[in-house]
């Protein structure tokens, strides 16, 4: 059971079903705020087809292996959610209309939501496209409480971006956390610093940061099953049973403790993106064609995000799910597509695979630097502009007549579809694993579930584990 679904059990006495929203508790000290925007895919989407508002509305891909990125609330009362199989979620909400992804609108739109934070404070920590914490310790006497400050951002979020976000406000990072996604949708929550313990102690052990499957079934063993029940038992048995890290960390957030600041910025470790095919492919051109277009749209990211960056990996996941990893560190920093894919082909071809079967691919560039301040060695036949500058002039013209008008001649459409696939290509699948939020993240929240493609990512792959709420 996600945290979310855990939470939602314990949430109708917050807000009930069609009540007004409750008037802001005492928020003396509270200055740390989570926001997180509502079923974010899924709310940009609606802008372009406002006709669907109110509807049952998914985001993902269409095919047999298509992953849900994002569902609105009103396919959520069937039990759609995020990375949820499609065929699955089709099945709960025949009715629901099923939107493919747009992730340049999911960019900009953060952007832009990014802006509305930093108006207010320095100190914002990102956490996917979707989310971030805010410390306004340091805004009150300009901007006035904490809860003012909240109310504030949700209006200037739906008035700038026309996207509804969700609010928490505590002394802490966990609390805030836990506080939005009590309020959610479209909701603001103050937790009292003298109301923390009441507001921990009633919550499902599976409520606490770090706790996963596992670490819960360990918990219900030990007949633990509230965040209460953790905070009455010692520290000792916790540590014991769950070691010394783990039962220390638990203990100290049942009791409402969490040290973390909120860390203004943390650089993007890696951007990247993969896809899942709709059936399992063992034809090479097909899998070079779909290299070429995650390398294109990983170096297109770079470049919307004034990065660049030394390492390029691939993913491998074949039929029976195993998945291998391979890297290659280049000389110097790139921004480059045709680079990215160069160094994806030779890795992929060095693999050496005879006709094996292959579920999903991915690309991602690491160690990331400021893309302004890379050096770029000329060579002495090079001409004046080259391939960044074409790429570049490239991105000009999306930007202008939207994405994908610009492409390299083996992604161009030959059967008459526009979306962006060669009609050679029988088995990719608009969304899958790099759809998913990411991350950012996020390509995405989320992450990073960002991915997030993922949203742009802190490292690894995928979108961090969480879930578009």
């Amino acid at each position: 059971m996600s945290r979310r679904q855990q939470l939602d059990r314990f949430g109708s006495a917050a807000r009930p079903a069609g009540s007004a929203e409750p008037a802001p508790a005492d928020d003396t000290g509270c200055t740390v705020l989570h926001v997180d925007m509502d079923a974010f895919y899924a709310s940009v989407e609606l802008l372009r087809h406002p006709d669907l508002i109110g509807t049952p509305v998914v985001v993902g891909g269409g095919g047999t292996r298509g992953v849900v990125l994002s569902a609105t609330y009103e396919a959520r009362r069937f039990g759609v959610h995020s990375a949820m199989p499609m065929t699955r979620a089709r099945r709960l909400c025949p009715q629901a209309t099923v939107l493919a992804p747009h992730h340049e609108d999911y960019t900009r739109i953060s952007a832009g939501v990014l802006e509305v934070f930093r108006s207010i404070t320095p100190l914002v920590e990102p956490l996917a496209l979707d989310e971030a914490f805010l410390d306004v310790s340091g805004a009150l006497r300009l901007h006035g409480r904490p809860a003012h400050i909240g109310q504030t951002i949700r209006d200037r979020v739906a008035d700038e971006q026309g996207i509804t976000c969700s609010v928490g406000i505590a002394t802490t990072k966990f609390v805030a956390k836990l506080a939005t996604t009590r309020c959610k949708p479209d909701g603001l929550l103050v937790i009292p610093a003298g109301d923390v313990i009441a507001f921990l102690h009633p919550l499902p052990v599976g409520a606490l940061w770090g706790v996963g499957d596992k670490t819960e079934e360990s918990l219900l063993r030990l007949g633990l099953r509230t965040v209460g029940d953790i905070a009455n038992t010692s520290k000792s048995t916790l540590q014991r049973a769950l070691g010394q890290g783990a039962g220390a960390h638990l203990h100290a957030l049942a009791w409402g403790r969490d040290e973390r600041a909120v860390v203004p910025h943390e650089p993007d470790k890696s951007i990247g993106a993969e896809e899942t095919f709709s059936h399992d492919v063992d034809d090479p051109i097909v899998i070079l064609r779909e290299l070429l277009r995650l390398s294109e749209r990983t170096a297109r990211r770079l470049r919307a995000g004034g990065l660049a960056g030394r390492t390029v990996s691939i993913k491998v996941r074949f039929a029976d799910f195993t998945t291998i990893t391979r890297s290659r560190t280049l000389r110097e920093a790139t921004d480059v597509g045709r680079d990215v894919y160069t160094t994806a082909r030779g890795l992929y071809e060095a693999l050496g695979l005879d006709r094996a079967r292959i579920r999903l691919v991915g690309v991602r560039v690491e160690q990331l630097v400021d893309g302004d301040r890379t050096p770029h060695q000329l060579l002495l036949d090079e001409p004046v502009h080259g391939w960044r500058d074409a790429e570049r002039a490239a991105d000009r013209a999306s930007r202008r007549f939207g994405s994908g008008s610009v492409r390299p001649a083996r992604l161009v459409p030959t059967d008459g579809r526009t979306d962006g696939r060669t009609g050679t290509i029988p088995g990719a699948s608009r969304s899958g694993a790099g759809s998913s939020e990411a991350s950012s993240a996020t390509d995405d929240h989320a992450g990073g579930r960002p991915a997030q493609g993922a949203e742009p990512g802190r490292g690894g792959w995928g979108p961090r584990g969480r879930r578009d709420r």
